[in-house]
């Protein structure tokens, strides 16, 4: 899935890029690696050699200097010197249609997302009476349980479930939980206006919470029901309501909209339900907690596939989105529907104009790995 090591001008528009920008996304992860250890994934970057890296990165005091032209040619030198990149080579994934007619056989996909901002409240009422769910405290990891206790021909693709009485099951599915399956476990975090809203924050895994008290509260992804992610965007496609050509997060929400009396049936389709956690301590510039454990950095904070990648890997992306997108990325951040090596979620910041930019990114592109450059290839 990686090739061979390339040279950092064999990546298109890498002496373009803001360098220092990419750098203060990376410090973030690099504060949290110094402290915690991150797993090696299986695309084999070290999670050991990115923290000597974090390390080399304080100091070499680059962290105070960033801002000025001296710190931008300075930030390029220190991934230079520090990485090497590869190019990503993308895995056929079942289910999921060639995107683009140009794309050729090294080329991945990316999409973006953002972080929604919606009003909200702490108590349910007539106006607020959608509510976002805690995490069920019976609803368990499958990684973290003894061999012995997971049942012989266990979906590998289930990643949590629950013990019932015949033992290990799979958790309740979202047209489950819609019909009121937790209803009685005192699970409600926050309500919103609309079930719309709460559809679309399942999908970004994050969102400001504009409270009728006085506030406003950051949630972010706890948990899900560890059931396969189905694109509904897909559905709409199948079933001719939305033409492919079309397709976009607003074209989603515009027809759920006209069609209220539906909408519960076609979410349904999407088994994969997320529960959420409020976050506390974050500054209003500070983007939500990503799967990394530090705050996303607009256009800069990649959603990954972590079960191949090591969070806090730097990685180039070059796409057209139709302009061309030639950033390097930090791995911050995953998503149910982010599957295989070469695929990517770019987040575009919290709000309506963030929304709307990544509303319609669903595009080719290449993706460069850097690999740190003292791990044995």
């Amino acid at each position: 899935m990686l090739g061979a090591p390339l040279a950092f001008s064999d990546l298109p528009g890498w002496e373009d890029d803001d360098h220092a920008a990419a750098l203060a996304a990376f410090r973030r992860s690099a504060e949290y690696l110094l402290e915690n250890p991150v797993k090696t994934r299986v695309l084999g970057v070290s999670g050991e050699a990115l923290r000597a890296i974090a390390q080399d990165l304080f100091a070499d005091n680059l962290v105070s200097s960033v801002g000025s032209g001296s710190g931008r040619v300075a930030a390029r030198n220190f991934f230079e010197t520090h990485f090497t990149p590869r190019l990503i080579f993308p895995q056929a994934v079942a289910g999921v249609p060639e995107r683009s007619p140009d794309r050729g056989p090294t080329r991945g996909f990316v999409t973006g997302y953002y972080e929604p901002e919606v009003a909200g409240s702490l108590q349910k009422s007539a106006r607020f009476a959608t509510p976002l769910l805690r995490r069920p405290q019976d609803l368990v990891e499958i990684a973290d349980l003894p061999p012995e206790t997971i049942p012989s021909g266990w979906d590998p693709e289930l990643r949590f479930g629950r013990f019932g009485s015949q033992g290990l099951e799979p958790y309740h599915d979202r047209a489950a939980i819609m019909a009121g399956v937790l209803n009685a476990r005192d699970l409600d975090l926050v309500y919103l206006e609309d079930p719309i809203d709460a559809f679309f924050i399942h999908i970004q895994g994050s969102a400001r919470i504009c409270l009728e008290q006085g506030g406003v509260m950051r949630v972010t992804y706890a948990a899900k029901t560890g059931h396969p992610y189905t694109p509904i965007g897909r559905i709409l496609i199948e079933r001719g309501h939305v033409r492919r050509e079309d397709m976009s997060m607003a074209a989603i929400r515009a027809w759920f909209e006209a069609n209220r009396g539906e909408q519960d049936a076609i979410m349904a389709h999407n088994r994969s339900y997320i529960f959420f956690e409020e976050v506390v301590g974050l500054s209003d510039d500070d983007g939500p907690i990503g799967a990394a454990k530090v705050p996303l950095s607009t256009r800069r904070s990649l959603a990954v596939d972590r079960i191949l990648h090591t969070l806090g890997t730097p990685i180039f992306l070059d796409a057209a989105l139709p302009n061309a997108f030639r950033h390097l990325m930090i791995a911050q951040d995953t998503g149910s529907a982010i599957v295989g090596p070469a695929r990517g979620d770019i987040y575009f910041g919290s709000g309506r104009a963030a929304a709307h930019a990544a509303g319609g990114v669903q595009n080719a592109a290449d993706f460069y790995l850097l690999w740190p450059k003292h791990q044995p290839i």
